[in-house]
């Protein structure tokens, strides 16, 4: 069992009464071609010296977007554990960002393994808004708890 920890924001927007949401496809050699069932809410881990959870995500969604989350409060969307074990805390927020201007942070990746060299690639390669059938077909199972806890908040929020 892993203690490992990541945090994210979601983030939605109203388009002619519906909800869209912004979902991150992950860079790197093993993603480039999967769709369905990768997707994830831009997020990422702790460094050693945060505690703040909602900072982590809000920090993450920045270097994952190249965006900042929009100013005002979050929705809290609880937690869910991922196979490995990771439990990964979400946040929504409402915005709008276009996705041909996101950039992301990148790594180094060994490719092909044991050549010797090093690539850098993209955490996030790319970026899009779904609507929620979609989202749910993109999404990583695991994370798919929190489109329905946004669901019901934005229906709790309805005047």
């Amino acid at each position: 069992m892993t203690n490992r920890r990541s945090a994210g924001v979601l983030l939605y927007r109203l388009r002619e009464g519906s909800v869209e949401v912004l979902l991150g496809h992950p860079g790197g050699p093993f993603f480039g071609r999967a769709d369905a069932g990768n997707w994830s809410i831009p997020k990422g881990e702790p460094s050693p010296d945060e505690v703040d959870l909602e900072l982590t995500a809000r920090r993450e969604f920045e270097e994952e977007t190249g965006h900042p989350v929009p100013a005002g409060s979050l929705i809290e969307l609880g937690t869910v554990t991922q196979k490995g074990g990771k439990v990964v805390y979400a946040w929504a927020a409402e915005g709008d960002l276009d996705p041909a201007k996101a950039t992301s942070n990148t790594f180094s990746f060994e490719w092909p393994p044991f050549s010797g060299r090093m690539k850098t690639y993209p955490e996030i390669d790319r970026v899009d808004w779904f609507a929620p059938e979609e989202a749910r077909r993109r999404i990583k199972e695991a994370q798919a708890p929190f489109l329905d806890r946004l669901d019901i908040e934005l229906a709790n929020r309805a005047p």
